[in-house]
């Protein structure tokens, strides 16, 4: 392990869900942090905590920035590329969006660390695996991708595309790079906006009004606490045998979204409704989701000894009070 303290980490996107945890856990450790975020997803609520921190630098702007990344990167000594159109309700509606800010934004931050040789954590996505059922999901299981008419797909696409590059910059130039594939990941201060599916029908559970489950609801899910993957990144950025990996995080219990519709209900006391909804309604006629995404991390456990330590109950618990505090903040 070789974490040194009081190094300067560079975070694309780090106004958003899990960038502002990361700043706040390395802030706390005693690094520094520089984000560069465009507020498009993220939000500069996120930061209010820790707005006036004297070891934390925000800087509003783009990844398609080339000479704002360039300076950047140049003046910090990790970078953790976050930045990414996100969520699956965007990418449909917003596809030429997605593609650009997700392979030629990360393609900038990647050949900037290259240019002033820096570490890089390129954060991927278990949308990497596309219709691939099957699982638990290792790192080398393949990918099964629908046309490339139905837009679900581009940010498949162009994820594969980051890890593509990242890896080849690793094995052709010797960039120390590290790829982690995250699943769904849930806590404090993630929006329900673009179709993050607990958030969304917690709010709807709150606000008594029906809970919308797309499709059938039989499909499945994982649900990791963001605190438990802030703590796998940690142990990666700190860990010289990630470099040049591609890891899996991840949580392995399986709950299908109409069961997890059920569950919110009761824990809540919600006196609302399930209500399922099409996907052709939900998003766009042809639209397609995959059965199951269930991750194996035994890769991630074997290098660092990560165990998650929050529980889907823990999740919902929080996420329940944190919309409640929402929902009477915003009445008042």
């Amino acid at each position: 392990m070789t974490h040194e303290a009081g190094r300067r980490y560079l975070i694309t996107g780090g106004s958003g869900f899990i960038g502002s945890h990361l700043t706040d856990a390395l802030l706390a450790r005693g690094d520094s942090v520089v984000i560069l975020d465009n507020l498009s997803t993220g939000r500069t609520a996120n930061l209010d905590h820790v707005a006036d921190h004297p070891r934390l630098r925000f800087v509003q702007g783009s990844v398609l920035d080339e000479l704002m990344v360039d300076e950047l990167v140049h003046q910090c000594d990790v970078v953790v590329h976050l930045a990414a159109a996100v969520g699956v309700k965007l990418i449909v509606q917003q596809p030429l969006r997605s593609l650009t800010t997700n392979i030629r934004g990360s393609e900038i931050v990647i050949e900037a660390a290259h240019r002033y040789r820096r570490k890089i954590l390129i954060t991927s996505t278990s949308e990497i695996y596309g219709k691939n059922s099957g699982g638990p999901l290792s790192e080398t299981s393949d990918r099964i991708l629908g046309s490339p008419a139905v837009v679900r797909w581009a940010y498949s696409t162009a994820k594969a595309v980051d890890e593509i590059l990242a890896n080849a910059y690793h094995k052709e130039r010797g960039l120390p790079t590290i790829v982690v594939r995250l699943f769904n990941t849930v806590g404090p201060r993630q929006s329900p906006a673009y179709g993050m599916v607990i958030p969304r029908l917690v709010r709807q559970a709150v606000a008594g009004v029906p809970l919308t489950v797309f499709g059938d609801g039989d499909q499945t899910r994982c649900f990791a606490h963001v605190s438990d993957v802030i703590g796998a990144l940690l142990l990666l950025l700190d860990h010289d045998g990630a470099v040049g990996g591609t890891f899996n995080v991840g949580v392995g219990r399986e709950v299908s979204i109409l069961e997890l519709a059920k569950l919110i209900i009761d824990v809540s006391g919600s006196t609302s409704g399930i209500e399922l909804i099409p996907y052709a309604e939900a998003y766009e006629e042809g639209f397609e989701d995959m059965a199951r995404r269930v991750p194996d991390t035994t890769k991630l456990r074997a290098l660092t000894g990560w165990r998650p330590r929050r529980t889907l109950d823990d999740i919902l618990a929080e996420t329940i009070a944190e919309a409640r505090s929402d929902l009477m903040a915003a009445r008042r």
